[in-house]
Parts: structure tokens; C-alpha cells; sequence
């Protein structure tokens, strides 16, 4: 039988698929705390009983979010590791900067999610929590940090999050930074880009040599 969030993700038109987005939307702006199931249903424009119907309590809905967000990265990163496989180190890093800048740019919630999911003081437990360590592994194979993902150094995983926060924290503080580099939001992905390369891939690079 088919879970509520697997028939959200077969028909996004339906009920259960726009509950689903109007919360990704709202967790992600306000966090778990600062949402309310009254909040969800108004957006979607339904009456409360309706959100418990589809989808249970809030906590459900909010692991449901998070569950869908883990996926969403894991097939990212599934399809950096396959442009760049075999590829030179600098590369590798480069691809993995522009697709996972684009699509978190283009999925602004997806960064408040994570940083509210890592370090919310009243956080709740999460299936993104106990995948993070395997993300890690991903990335850092991919980028050639280690050779297989069950024996990956903890130098090779801080390296890989220094990657993955820098990415994070400039799409999720872009409301904040963009203005300050009086830049148009393509003009600040742009930049975002060039600076994370202009930092990060001499560094990579530099043991290679």
C-alpha cells in the first residue's frame, strides 16, 4: 500500500501533493516551530479536518517534508556523481558547485530546511539527520576525497561540508547578502558560483599537485 507521501509524489495536483508543497513552503520559511497545521490549511485553502484526513499530525507532515527534501538531494548528488565520474578533481568540484547552486537556488526552501533541520535548539529528529553521514560518503567519493564510501576520513567528510554549507548558507541568506552586492538574482548565482570556485577548487587541488 502506498504511503501518504509516495501518492504525493505519484500526483502532485492532488490533495496530498498540494498539502505537501504548501508545507515544504511554510517549514521552510518559518521553521517546525513556527507552523501551525491552521497555517498549512490556509494556504492550501482547506479546512483543518481535510489535513488531518490526508495527512495526520504535523510531525507526520514534517517528516514527510524532510523525508521528500533527502530524496530530492540524494538524486542530485546521484547525478554529480555520474557527470563526473573519472573526471579531473577540479572538474568534479565545478559540477558539483553549478548543479547543486542551481537547484537549490531554484529551491530556496530546501536550504532553511536544512539549516533548520542541523541546528534549531528545539529541533526534532529527522530522516535528513540520519543521512547526512551517508551524503557525505557520496560526495566525498565523488569528488575523489576517499575510495569507497565505508572508509571515508573524517578530513575528507569536513571538507565536503565546507563545500555543501558554503552552497547553503549563500542560497538560504540570499535575501540578506544579494542586497548588499547590489546584484539581480541571476547576477548573485553567478557570483555565488564564481566565488565558491575561486575559494575552493585551488584548495582541492592543491595536494594533487
Amino acid at each position: 500500500m502506498s504511503s501518504p507521501l509516495e501518492k504525493a509524489r505519484q500526483d502532485p495536483e492532488s490533495m496530498k501533493g498540494k498539502i505537501l508543497a504548501a508545507a515544504r513552503r511554510l517549514f521552510g520559511e518559518y521553521g517546525y516551530h513556527g507552523v501551525t497545521t491552521r497555517m498549512i490549511a490556509k494556504e492550501v485553502g482547506i479546512d483543518i479536518s481535510t489535513l488531518y484526513y490526508h495527512w495526520g499530525e504535523k510531525q507526520d507532515l514534517y517528516e514527510a517534508v524532510l523525508t521528500d527534501l533527502n530524496e530530492e538531494i540524494r538524486g542530485k548528488l546521484t547525478e554529480i556523481e555520474k557527470m563526473v565520474r573519472g573526471k579531473p578533481i577540479d572538474v568534479r568540484l565545478e559540477v558539483a558547485i553549478d548543479v547543486m547552486s542551481d537547484h537549490l537556488f531554484q529551491n530556496p526552501e530546501a536550504s532553511n530546511l536544512m539549516l533548520f533541520s542541523y541546528f534549531s535548539k528545539t529541533r526534532t529528529r529527522s530522516d535528513l539527520d540520519t543521512r547526512m553521514t551517508e551524503h557525505l560518503a557520496n560526495i566525498a567519493v565523488a569528488m575523489g576525497l576517499a575510495l569507497d564510501k565505508s572508509h571515508v576520513p573524517p578530513q575528507a567528510n569536513a571538507r565536503v561540508l565546507a563545500v555543501w554549507n558554503s552552497i547553503i548558507n549563500f542560497a538560504s541568506g540570499e535575501s540578506y547578502f544579494r542586497p548588499m552586492l547590489n546584484l539581480d538574482r541571476s547576477a548573485y548565482l553567478e557570483v555565488v558560483k564564481e566565488t565558491l570556485k575561486f575559494i575552493l577548487i585551488p584548495a582541492f587541488t592543491r595536494d594533487k599537485k
